[in-house]
């Protein structure tokens, strides 16, 4: 009876830590390597621009590049029309963070 109770218990905090991981902050990624995998094929590995125009000195507030990213804006070049593929909003704030700070 006393192990039931003990492997019911050790399920039960398996399974919160495998719900709370994923929300907590060390876990969210790193707002550098998505920009990596994600934007700097186009606006350059230190933001200079390539393909797409300059990040670094944007006058964009991080809300505005994590909403450009999250959501898009009709007008703009693809892919900024839509929301870039596979980034989170979460994600979206992390990369808007790394561009503010890219010098």
């Amino acid at each position: 009876m006393k192990i039931t109770k003990l492997t019911i218990l050790v399920l039960a905090i398996a399974v919160a830590l495998f719900v709370m991981v994923p929300s907590l902050s060390w876990a969210a990624e790193d707002g550098a390597a998505v920009y990596k995998t994600k934007c700097a094929a186009c606006h350059g590995a230190d933001g200079a621009g390539k393909v797409g125009p300059a990040l670094k000195g944007n006058k964009l507030s991080a809300d505005q590049v994590s909403a450009l990213v999250a959501n898009g804006e009709a007008g703009k070049k693809a892919p900024h029309t839509k929301a870039v593929s596979g980034v989170t909003a979460e994600q979206a704030k992390a990369v808007a963070e790394f561009v503010k700070g890219l010098k």
